[in-house]
């Protein structure tokens, strides 16, 4: 299974992607603000439709 944590590189793709993958286990991203870049607000989104507040 997935576990452990993810380094983007600055790539925001990476960091949307696992962010989503590591959904069911919980995986820590670096720096996740990467993510801003093509999609401002994605976390707080992700958030949202997983039911958290």
């Amino acid at each position: 299974s997935l576990h452990g944590e993810v380094e983007p590189f600055h790539d925001h793709r990476i960091a949307m992607a696992f962010a989503v993958a590591a959904l069911p286990v919980g995986v820590r991203i670096w720096e996740p603000h990467w993510a801003e870049i093509s999609y401002p607000g994605f976390f707080q989104d992700l958030k949202r439709l997983c039911g958290a507040s």
